[in-house]
């Protein structure tokens, strides 16, 4: 799935940070979610997402993470068949992101 849109994490901090639109969309199970997330992102699993796929408007910006970018990939493709445009792999997942941009943002195996 290396050929999806995708974002480094410090893009992601510098959309976060100019107050950009962007909807960051996890993925990964509740049990994960409930380890660590990143501030702001909404929770709908990977399994979960055809069915809850009215939550995301398609004109919005949408950043889409995992742990480390496997689940997050196969969703953007997901959402790019479903119409979604502007839609984006979080490149690493949480995994990157608790290392290069936030780690009070716990890791786990």
């Amino acid at each position: 799935m290396s050929n999806v849109p995708s974002l480094e994490v410090e893009d992601l901090q510098k959309l976060i940070q100019s107050g950009s639109p962007v909807v960051i969309l996890d993925v990964r199970e509740e049990r994960e979610n409930a380890i660590c997330s990143i501030p702001g992102s909404i929770l709908i699993p990977l399994g979960q997402l055809s069915e809850q796929l009215a939550e995301l408007a398609k004109e919005k910006k949408i950043v889409v993470h995992c742990h480390h970018g496997g689940r997050s990939a196969r969703a953007v493709a997901y959402l790019l068949e479903k119409g979604y445009k502007d839609v984006h792999n979080l490149k690493g997942g949480i995994h990157a992101w608790s290392e290069r941009i936030d780690p009070k943002v716990k890791t786990y195996s």
